[in-house]
């Protein structure tokens, strides 16, 4: 190439480096102010969803709740759904329950027709707020209970005349039409193990406290559009679960507490 030939193509590149500049300049801008609308989105999200959960399951003002919602915010808000919506908490009392609560709705429509497809809760018992739960039923027998899944293991004592005699008794918990129900299922009296049958045999009446069911109304203490449907003890505690009717948020009348 000649002289004038390079300088020719040399003038070229300068006169493109700017607009290069510029062009790279605008597509930082961009980048930069998507992401700042999407921060903003998400945060504008997050508080509606927390200031309406507050409100509609009517909880503390400052209760904390922990929001999320995956994925790209912006383009479901276009879109007009959000695909899932996660609302938690470690510390909460509901419905006369408390433990840890995780709420989880999925393709909650955020304009027209309120609504999701399905929405759930679970409630995380640990054994001190179980005890306090019991303590609520008239005729449970004093002790001590403890997480042994999957049952729960109630450690007691049967009365009879001057004597105190050791009874331990596995508990199997259950719904049942917005009741939780402990089952009583193998008993131990004094090390040894026996059934329910033996033990009304060998004590009579006296054992009557001790073979239960025990039930716990819950349906009364949660709003109607909330269902009890399971319980379980695992690892982590007394597991409750709840179905939810997605309408709740608006619904008044799904706010209001059910019946037993």
């Amino acid at each position: 190439m000649t002289d004038a030939g390079e300088r020719e193509a040399a003038g070229r590149r300068r006169r493109r480096w700017p607009w290069l500049v510029a062009a790279a300049s605008v597509l930082v801008l961009l980048i930069v102010a998507v992401v700042v609308a999407e921060r903003v989105a998400r945060t504008a999200v997050e508080d509606e969803v927390r200031s309406r959960v507050i409100e509609s399951l009517d909880l503390p003002a400052d209760q904390r709740l922990e929001v999320d919602v995956p994925g790209i915010v912006l383009p479901q808000l276009v879109a007009g759904t959000l695909d899932e919506i996660t609302v938690s908490s470690d510390d909460i009392t509901w419905g006369g329950l408390s433990g840890a609560v995780r709420v989880t709705a999925q393709d909650v429509a955020i304009r027209g027709e309120q609504g999701a497809r399905d929405a759930r809760a679970r409630i995380v018992l640990d054994e001190a707020e179980l005890q306090a739960l019991l303590e609520r039923i008239d005729d449970f027998p004093e002790g001590e209970v403890t997480l042994d899944p999957p049952s729960v293991a109630l450690s007691t004592q049967l009365r009879l005349f001057a004597l105190a005699i050791p009874v331990g008794i596995d508990l199997t918990p259950s719904a049942e039409s917005g009741e939780l129900v402990l089952d009583p299922g193998t008993v131990t009296v004094s090390g040894a193990d026996i059934d329910l049958t033996e033990l009304r045999d060998r004590f009579g009446d006296v054992a009557n406290g001790l073979t239960g069911p025990w039930r716990i109304c819950i349906a009364d203490r949660l709003p109607s559009g909330v269902a009890l449907t399971k319980v379980a003890v695992t690892a982590s505690g007394l597991v409750v679960d709840l179905d939810i009717d997605p309408a709740i948020i608006d619904d008044a009348s799904l706010q209001t507490p059910g019946t037993c």
